[in-house]
């Protein structure tokens, strides 16, 4: 079923393909760490925003990243529609051994370099090649020269945007596709995931951030309807993953207590999934020491799961650790990724409190897809779906448009051969 939802994008970008008089217009939220339970039933009573936008449209019962599921590689797999080792954005922190370089999660120029991104091509890039105009909200990369291209607008992530800025970038979305100066807008939200690893996905600060994205989407379905948006605005919604409980009480893996640092050539990451590279001559000492340590998997590149879809991704290390849920491997103690607050770091009111990366069927790391507009059923719920399912759907329904958006030819094809009584996620307009 969840190759089946494929058909549920389509319309979305079949209409940015179409002649401008009939080609609709498409809204995406990326709500960063939005897990799937955040929504319940339950949850939907206390959300009025949420609720009504799923009495309008699509809900699925949840969406499940790729591994890792951090938040890089998800990004890329939901704007490409391609696995991690293909897009070859495998993960937060990423090291490139014949060059040397490295790609840090925050502001480092050399994480904007085309290697890393050109691995794929993200759907900003296909349409603005396409002559479409596409407007971006701190939705990480689009500051980034990909293939060449730009977006025609970005509003480029420095630091993680207030409300106060995802209202504006609300409005302004909103205001662009009113005087037709974009045919997609996207827009990146943080604070859910923030709160989430501050204080944990149980916390009221999390549940406090959920409330105030629901503000927001309840005067955003009042604003398109203001614009006289509703019969030419689609919007989808979705997270990149979700979040888990960690400890560090008692949950965490120190490397210096099993091998010597100073035998790795290189290492990335700290949290659920950490890539080693050992010194030459040293891999086989390292693998046998680290493969005895509990609450942890280690891998050897070519034992990857290939469920997965990563082992074959050319950042991949040598050995990559994968620690049990809610475990948290780093080199020590001392290490550990405190956050700056108003009282003191390195004390339990400086530890994060949640973490994702784990292994992607995990219930936890589950996050959400919503959509709603003139192409979608109302008050319809669907199966769940995986993250590259997104952007297959974004694809024309001919074979030279598919060609023109880098569709995957099998993936279409197996859309195009299910029975109409499949296509029960939108109101078709063939």
């Amino acid at each position: 079923m969840a190759g089946k939802l494929g058909v549920l994008l389509l319309a979305l970008v079949l209409s940015l393909a179409q002649p401008a008089s009939a080609r609709r217009k498409l809204l995406v939220f990326l709500l960063d760490g939005f897990r799937a339970d955040y929504i319940s039933d339950e949850a939907l009573e206390s959300l009025p925003g949420f609720k009504e936008i799923v009495s309008r449209g699509v809900k699925v019962d949840y969406l499940t990243p790729d591994f890792p599921t951090l938040s890089y590689p998800n990004y890329y797999s939901l704007m490409t529609g391609r696995h991690c080792e293909v897009h070859q954005m495998t993960g937060n922190y990423m090291w490139d051994p014949d060059t040397n370089k490295s790609f840090d999660l925050g502001i480092n120029r050399d994480s904007r370099l085309p290697l890393w991104w050109n691995g794929s091509e993200p759907l900003w890039v296909t349409l603005t090649k396409a002559r479409r105009k596409v407007y971006m909200y701190y939705w990480p990369g689009c500051e980034v020269e990909i293939l060449g291209v730009r977006p025609t607008y970005c509003l480029e992530y420095k630091s993680v945007p207030t409300d106060i800025n995802f209202v504006n970038a609300v409005s302004g979305a909103l205001d662009v596709f009113k005087s037709g100066q974009a045919d997609l807008a996207a827009i990146y939200y943080e604070r859910v995931d923030v709160e989430g690893h501050h204080y944990g996905p149980s916390s009221a600060q999390r549940k406090d951030a959920v409330k105030a994205v629901d503000t927001v989407m309840a005067y955003m379905t009042k604003w398109i309807q203001e614009r006289e948006l509703q019969d030419d605005l689609n919007v989808i919604i979705f997270s990149d993953h979700g979040m888990t409980d960690i400890s560090w009480i008692d949950k965490v893996i120190e490397l210096d207590n099993y091998i010597s640092l100073r035998d790795l050539q290189q290492l990335k990451g700290r949290g659920p999934v950490v890539s080693l590279w050992p010194a030459p001559g040293k891999h086989s000492e390292i693998y046998n020491k680290v493969r005895r340590v509990e609450h942890m998997t280690v891998y050897e590149k070519e034992d990857i799961p290939s469920r997965f879809y990563y082992k074959k991704g050319k950042f991949v290390s040598p050995l990559t650790l994968e620690a049990d849920e809610g475990w948290f491997i780093t080199e020590n103690r001392e290490s550990l990724p405190f956050w700056m607050n108003s009282t003191v770091t390195r004390k339990p009111e400086g530890w994060h409190w949640g973490w994702h990366g784990y292994d992607n069927e995990l219930r936890a790391m589950r996050g959400i897809f919503l959509a709603f507009g003139p192409d979608f059923k109302s008050d319809f719920r669907a199966a769940p779906i995986r993250v590259v399912d997104i952007y297959n759907l974004m694809c024309k329904g001919s074979s030279k448009a598919t060609e023109d958006l880098n569709c995957h030819r099998q993936q279409f094809a197996n859309l195009l051969g299910l029975p109409a009584s499949l296509a029960l996620f939108w109101r078709c307009r063939f």
